[in-house]
């Protein structure tokens, strides 16, 4: 069964992902983690005891969290509507869905979401959902030039407009690289300015999400979202205590997607 009928059929799947952070130029800094994220089509998700849509639960995925305004979002309907007005509609054979970590007793935060438009077990279209931790929102619309389906050899480029670290400034370009399969998911992001920057990834494998491995990543890593907001700060201090300056955060940019 491919993976867009499986996904349109009900089934919420894990992605345990193995996360590289390394930052190019003067000022260097690297680190490794893991994170759990689920890939599901809200629209049709039968999630395990466990995972909950829109109501409290050890792990839970709210609308409100993704899809427009932080906070306000719009959740499936949003992200349809961008798809459409880039020239990909509903039609048979097309699932949208969500990659995000969810909240852990009702906590939530998310340095990326992906919002994933795939068809048969081909990736056609992806808006990545960007947060940072100053409240604010920015999402990157991501295509090919003819809409064609997005494999591991794509490079897809959009310019950097939003602020994410204090620790670097609002340039340069992103480069994101997916490479979607049923069982696996790899994605990588890298931001140049110059000889400076960041490189990113995160890689796993898709496995069907159960009620044992949700207790299971609970226990390895308690917290949830709580443990990413945590390292996020840790690694802040590291690099003001390696002498990074600190960039004050500016308004968020007025569009609420770039294409």
């Amino acid at each position: 069964m491919m993976l867009a009928e499986r996904l349109a059929k009900g089934e919420v799947l894990a992605l345990r992902a193995e996360i590289t952070h390394a930052r190019r130029g003067a000022l260097r800094h690297s680190f490794r983690s893991q994170a759990d994220h689920v890939l599901l089509a809200p629209e049709t998700a039968r999630p395990p005891r466990g995972l909950s849509l829109d109501q409290f639960n050890l792990l839970a995925l709210y609308r409100r969290d993704h899809g427009g305004p932080r906070g306000a979002g719009q959740g499936a309907d949003w992200a349809w509507a961008q798809f459409a007005q880039a020239g990909l509609p509903q039609g048979p054979g097309r699932v949208l869905a969500l990659l995000t970590q969810p909240r852990f007793l009702g906590y939530w935060f998310n340095p990326v979401s992906f919002w994933m438009l795939i068809e048969g077990d081909a990736l056609r279209a992806v808006i990545a959902e960007v947060n940072n931790t100053f409240g604010q929102r920015h999402s990157y619309f991501l295509a090919q030039p003819d809409l064609a389906p997005i494999t591991r050899d794509t490079r897809l480029r959009t310019r950097k407009i939003f602020h994410v670290s204090p620790f670097q400034d609002i340039s340069g370009d992103y480069r994101f690289v997916f490479a979607l399969r049923p069982d696996r998911l790899s994605i990588r992001i890298s931001q140049i300015d110059g000889e400076a920057g960041v490189d990113t990834a995160m890689t796993g494998a898709l496995v069907p999400l159960t009620t044992r491995a949700i207790l299971g990543s609970a226990l390895r890593r308690p917290g949830g979202a709580l443990w990413v907001i945590a390292q996020i700060y840790w690694h802040a201090l590291r690099l003001k205590l390696k002498g990074a300056a600190y960039r004050p955060c500016p308004p968020a940019p007025h569009e609420e997607i770039s294409r």
